[in-house]
């Protein structure tokens, strides 16, 4: 059961901790094309929450319904911006990274009065998200280095080629679903080449 308010997205805490990010060079299809891939040591010395299943299309709507801010082209970015619309348990898709700053910016405005003090919703930085998609694991994917389609919505084989509701398949080992395939998800970070030393 999925609800359609974004007051009850479902929050899972990830404690600090680190983590190799990246990937050896010996991995089946890696890419590292400008570096984007140099495996490094990363510490996250502060816990955050994260989301258990991507952000729905009932979500998304509830919190952008009535927006008025208008993107670079004029148009007023839409409370149901995705290309397989009406089905509520689906990630909301086809949005860019500067809609979900007002989608953010509108969240927390609707649930100041919810969130303790010092606190706001965000997206997570690129080495949050990679720690908590990893789980605590070192394989290409969280559940091991090879991919099928029981594995994840990946868009191969005998997927749909089209997004799927949220939570279908196995969660990680810290409850995240989704964390490969179904669609692409953004990061507060913007690309750049990794370095080889230990960052925090």
């Amino acid at each position: 059961h999925f609800v359609d308010s974004a007051k009850d997205l479902e929050m899972i805490w990830v404690e600090p901790g680190t983590f190799t990010m990246g990937s050896p060079e010996s991995e089946v299809g890696r890419n590292n094309t400008a570096g984007r891939e140099t495996q490094h040591e990363v510490t996250l010395t502060k816990g955050f929450y994260l989301g258990k299943y991507e952000v729905t299309q009932a979500q998304y709507e509830a919190v952008m319904a009535g927006n008025t801010v208008t993107d670079s082209n004029g148009n007023v970015i839409s409370a149901t911006p995705s290309q397989y619309s009406s089905n509520s348990n689906r990630p909301v898709e086809n949005v860019s990274w500067f809609d979900i700053q007002v989608f953010i910016t509108r969240l927390n405005e609707q649930q100041s009065e919810n969130l303790p003090n010092g606190w706001e919703y965000a997206l997570p930085t690129e080495a949050q998200w990679e720690y908590a998609c990893r789980s605590g694991t070192s394989t290409a994917y969280s559940w091991g280095d090879s991919i099928s389609a029981s594995d994840a919505n990946w868009n191969h084989g005998n997927d749909a080629n089209q997004t799927e509701n949220v939570g279908q398949y196995s969660a990680n080992s810290w409850g995240f679903f989704d964390m490969h395939g179904n669609v692409w998800e953004w990061t507060a970070d913007a690309f750049a080449v990794y370095i080889t030393s230990a960052q925090t």
